[in-house]
């Protein structure tokens, strides 16, 4: 079996193909990400067999572990989509905060948005909503523009059910409750820095907001909207749930003070994220007035139908980082950055150069999670906060950058009337920002855990 310098050149060659194969040829990340596996796991002389066997069972333990969250989380976000609950949100924030924090009020209502939503699709929803705000406050559109996309993209990377998170949390063995409350400690002072950015940088430019719908519209396009309370519970229900339930895991719990045997496993029942996630996807139908077939049948169907490309990578990613878990990596890193505690950093370094390079966050958080899982141990990160930590270094690097090879960066574009070279240093900048400093704070928290131990 090939090892040593030759192995870590075969690995670079696997990513670097990953690179090409995606950026360049234009193959579907499921489809490059299958044969890296099986090409990776030949060339480095595992039988043929094993080979087969290792991308199977690990495109089917990924899956085992996170395929139900995915496709719930997806169902949720439909339905907050379809019913107008999204507006309901940002509206709710905006009368509780204010008026005059406008760009506040847009990046944490991105923020909350896009823990169930992906960001893209948040912004399309809230995209007529941040033109009447623009209009209200007498702000550039690029201003409130740009704290919307930071929030919606913070999130998105931090705080599952989100699928890059929870699936990087899935393919690492971290707590999906810890990884969810690090998320969010990492989330809120991270998301102003991104509505800092849009009142300093990217309110130099000015864009005429120009709304097409006044906030009346808006509501009028969506019916009768629902209640705040109804149009936050799909997303704060699982994420309290989750929550309980990892606390009631601590190895505390098994104290009968903390809590008896069969409560503490009720509490695990529900805290588990599949349950705690279709628990939510069955929330998510109180938005409507009146439940119809298009509630439970048709947006069920396009919700799955959104989650299998997510799903299909996903799988795709567990099946390489199994192959990779295989061979000898471990010893090479040991010996090569053993003691010298970079591991957060490494693993921040790798996903920003894949971001950068894909332009998909969720395709770079997969893909690193795959190549790090198996090297945790030498990095120093095999414990349970390390793992956490891990997820969110790969996170961070997943915002690193934004740029023309990444939808999400035409989306923005596009529906803020936004010019590429513009968009280039009101965004692009912006999220060399964001990750930068993630991965800084990201560092801190460690050390702060570590001191408590």
């Amino acid at each position: 079996m090939v090892d040593g310098l030759p192995l870590i050149l075969l690995l670079l060659a696997a990513v670097g193909f990953i690179v090409f194969a995606t950026a360049k040829l234009n193959l579907h990340a499921f489809l490059t990400l299958l044969v890296a596996a099986y090409a990776t796991g030949l060339i480095a002389g595992l039988n043929p067999t094993r080979t087969a066997t290792l991308v199977t069972d690990g495109f089917g333990s990924v899956l085992g572990y996170i395929g139900i969250v995915i496709l719930a989380g997806t169902i949720i976000g439909t339905a907050l989509e379809r019913s107008g609950a999204a507006i309901v949100i940002a509206e709710t924030i905006l009368d509780l905060i204010g008026e005059e924090n406008t760009p506040e009020v847009m990046a944490v209502t991105g923020s909350l948005v896009s823990i169930p939503v992906f960001c893209d699709s948040g912004y399309v929803i809230l995209s007529g909503l941040g033109r009447s705000l623009a209009e209200r406050s007498k702000l550039s559109l690029a201003t409130i523009s740009v704290a919307l996309a930071s929030g919606l993209y913070v999130t998105h990377v931090f705080v599952p059910p989100t699928p890059g998170p929870i699936a990087a949390a899935g393919i690492l063995g971290a707590d999906v409750g810890l990884v969810m409350l690090a998320g969010l400690a990492v989330s809120v002072p991270i998301t102003l820095v991104g509505a800092k950015w849009a009142t300093t940088i990217a309110s130099r430019y000015h864009i005429d907001p120009d709304p097409d719908m006044t906030m009346d519209d808006v509501k009028a396009e969506y019916g009768t909207l629902p209640t705040p309370a109804k149009s936050f519970a799909p997303i704060l229900l699982p994420i309290v749930l989750i929550t309980i339930g990892s606390i009631a895991s601590y190895p505390s719990a098994d104290d009968p003070a903390f809590v008896s045997g069969p409560l503490q496993n009720w509490l695990l029942f529900f805290g588990d994220p599949a349950v705690a996630l279709i628990i939510g996807a069955f929330t998510s139908f109180t938005v409507v007035p009146e439940l119809t077939e298009a509630v439970t049948d048709e947006w069920v169907s396009d919700g799955l139908t959104d989650a299998a490309v997510i799903i299909a990578v996903t799988g795709a990613g567990g099946a390489f980082g199994n192959v990779l878990s295989k061979l000898p990596l471990k010893e090479f890193i040991s010996n090569a950055f053993g003691g010298l505690g970079i591991g957060l950093v490494a693993a921040f370094v790798i996903a920003a150069a894949l971001k950068t390079a894909l332009g998909s966050s969720t395709v770079a958080i997969l893909t690193t999670a795959s190549l790090v899982s198996p090297l945790l141990g030498p990095l120093g990160l095999a414990s349970q906060w390390g793992r956490v930590f891990a997820v969110l270094a790969i996170g961070a690097g997943s915002m690193t950058v934004s740029h023309a090879n990444d939808s999400y960066f035409w989306i923005i574009t596009e529906f803020s009337d936004m010019e590429a070279a513009t968009a280039y240093q009101a965004w692009t900048a912006g999220t060399f920002v964001l990750g930068v400093t993630s991965i800084a704070w990201i560092v801190v928290l460690q050390n702060v855990v570590s001191a408590f131990g």
